[in-house]
């Protein structure tokens, strides 16, 4: 019985110490999940505003063709 004991407090021991590694783990998955979360917001507000420049840009032009065009007609 005392070997039997022994072994499971043994294999105890040594199931915590796994648990312990997986959570240390677990945590650093979290930490670096929200690191690229953080990425990804970044850059999908980079890129929303890439597009709205892009069509201010756009409409900003086609006015000024407009202003053109009409000095030229007149």
């Amino acid at each position: 019985m005392k070997e039997r004991l022994a072994k499971l407090k043994a294999e105890f021991e040594k199931g915590q110490q796994h648990l312990q590694l997986l959570d240390k783990e677990r945590a650093e998955m979290r930490d670096t999940l929200l690191r690229i979360s953080g990425a990804i917001q970044v850059l999908e507000e980079l890129l929303a505003q890439e597009v709205q420049d892009t069509l201010n840009n756009k409409a900003s032009q086609n006015g000024h063709r407009e202003v053109q065009l009409s000095g030229v007609e007149s």
